[in-house]
């Protein structure tokens, strides 16, 4: 049992702006777990009487589970413990329990030495400011004081279940699955067992130490396995997953991968047959294809800023039944609610690649085919990436430059666009090219490097 302190300081690098993030053992500890739990239940008010707990395979994360839990008693409220599981589990139960908030402790798909806490409200996301007054209550101690209690809830079932009901597909298909060793595993292994055609499960076991390769999806070097495994075994498409089971990544039949707003320009076309006009969601680092696509179906594309909780923020303001990030968050409002849950998502797409009458890779073929790079990082100081972004805006802007700086900047021309924005979780700079042929895409970079240079920045060297 944790002892509770009047007042905690946390490392100043691990309150991010969408998440709390550190490394076990040196900047974060099962103390800052406890200030969280205690700090998150004081903020989310004197009416706040359950806060719903779940945490992912990490093999620290029991430990910072159990500090939540009795951070959360000694602010007066009931921790409803859900378990061991993906993060779009504890969603799940924050909104059919109706509690007054939840608690997931995830690294999501960081190395293994790191973990982390994700939260929201029954009123919405939590993210920003939330959290830097979290901070603030617990430097104080200006914590809610009471004698609250936990209790167990298995949600696991219901979780699955509900999942299921909504694939509606017309032909069997075979389909590889990477859990990546995530918190996403056993999940996805029920799933498939209710879902028709064949599966093949990869990594599905739960392990915190991640033996088989990194869990992000959004990295071709973690797919390699997904990718031989669909050539190999002449599987349909593979579905990966990250660490916490709410991003997603996928390939098609010829192991070709499909991005985030490529996926999203398959679900757009479902979601706006059955609610045509919609708003429809996606971050700035998405293609310009995917606007243009949503346009063309009828729907309302509405271009948002990177971040989940700044994604599901904007849903909730809009009313918009989709949205989704280059990342792979991919949030469904349609039949669902609304949160980021890669293995619905899933389900989604499977439905969709099968009433469709051909292959995935058909699909794939059929999308605008615009060249661009990758997401590109570029290291850059916490204290300086900020102000780059300010200097790079005020030379565009005196220089005529078609700009849209909801975040960071975003570059149209003639050649297509470029983007530079400063990270949200990490010491860098982000950036990205897209144009329709190789040599719009050179200018399009030489101008980003151009903006860089004049910002004594050095850019990455494309050609190695």
């Amino acid at each position: 049992m944790m002892t509770p302190s009047s007042t905690h300081d946390f490392d100043r690098t691990i309150l991010r702006e969408y998440d709390i993030r550190g490394i076990i053992g040196e900047t974060l500890s099962a103390e800052d777990a406890y200030a969280i739990g205690r700090g998150f239940t004081t903020l989310a008010g004197d009416g706040a009487e359950t806060i719903c707990v779940g945490y992912d395979g990490r093999l620290s994360s029991p430990e910072l589970e159990e500090a939540v839990v009795a951070g959360i008693m000694d602010a007066g409220a009931t921790a409803i413990r859900v378990g061991l599981g993906p993060t779009p589990m504890l969603y799940y139960a924050v909104h059919t329990l109706e509690a007054a908030g939840g608690i997931m402790i995830s690294g999501s798909h960081n190395p293994p030495e790191y973990n982390g806490f994700k939260m929201l409200t029954s009123a919405g996301s939590f993210f920003g400011a939330d959290i830097q007054k979290l901070g603030e209550i617990a430097a104080a101690g200006n914590y809610r004081t009471g004698s609250g209690r936990q209790e167990i809830r298995h949600v696991f079932d219901d979780y699955v279940a509900r999942m299921a009901v909504d694939y509606d597909g017309a032909r069997d298909l075979k389909v590889a699955w990477d859990a990546g060793n995530g918190s996403a595993g056993r999940a996805m292994e029920v799933l498939c067992a209710k879902l028709p055609g064949e599966h093949i499960l990869l990594n599905e076991k739960i392990d915190g130490t991640f033996p088989a390769h990194h869990p992000d999806p959004t990295m071709p070097e973690n797919l390699e396995q997904l990718i031989r495994t669909v050539i190999d075994e002449g599987c349909d498409f593979g579905f990966a997953f990250d660490g916490d089971g709410d991003r997603i990544g996928m390939v098609d039949g010829q192991g070709r991968i499909l991005w985030g707003d490529q996926l999203m320009v398959l679900l757009a076309r479902d979601v706006l047959a059955a609610q045509p006009g919609a708003t429809i969601i996606a971050d700035v680092k998405a293609s310009q294809a995917l606007f243009d696509e949503i346009d063309r179906l009828g729907g309302v594309p509405l271009m948002g800023r990177t971040g989940h909780s700044l994604i599901k923020a904007k849903m909730k303001e809009t009313g918009a039944p989709l949205a989704g990030e280059m990342s792979g968050h991919i949030f469904i409002a349609d039949h669902y609610f609304g949160f980021d849950d890669a293995l619905y998502a899933a389900v989604r797409l499977l439905g969709h690649v099968s009433r469709s009458g051909k292959s995935a890779s058909e699909l794939r073929d059929g999308l605008a085919q615009p060249v661009n790079t990758p997401e590109i990082r570029i290291p850059c100081s916490e204290e300086r990436k900020f102000a780059v972004i300010v200097e790079v805006a005020d030379r565009l802007r005196i220089a005529g430059a078609k700009v849209n700086d909801i975040d960071g900047v975003r570059v149209s021309t003639d050649d297509g666009w470029w983007l530079l924005r400063a990270s949200n979780t990490q010491d860098a700079l982000v950036a990205r090219c897209e144009a329709q042929d190789d040599a719009g895409l050179d200018r399009l970079w030489a101008a980003l490097v151009a903006q860089l240079e004049q910002s004594s920045i050095a850019a990455p060297d494309l050609s190695t």
